[in-house]
């Protein structure tokens, strides 16, 4: 399981950091440091961190590609 951060929409607000302190620290207030492959046991724990960004400045990849929240791959492409 692979994390994407979109480091430009993220606005510090933690709930990642809070919700999965070992994949999620914040340095600062306002940077966000993430270990960009967590173990497959942690799968649950940071789905529901990726769930709580309240910017969706997270985005969850699997093997199958994206997953996660509804409209996450039009957000990983860039398009709309």
């Amino acid at each position: 399981m692979r994390r994407v951060v979109d480091l430009n929409r993220c606005q510090g607000y933690a709930q990642c950091a809070f919700l999965a302190p070992d994949v999620f620290t914040m340095r600062g207030e306002e940077s966000l440091l993430c270990n960009p492959r967590a173990e497959e046991a942690r799968r649950d724990e940071v789905a529901r961190a990726v769930a709580a960004c309240p910017v969706q400045a997270i985005l969850l990849e699997g093997a199958d590609g994206v997953d996660g929240t509804p409209g996450s791959d039009q957000e990983a492409t860039g398009e709309r």
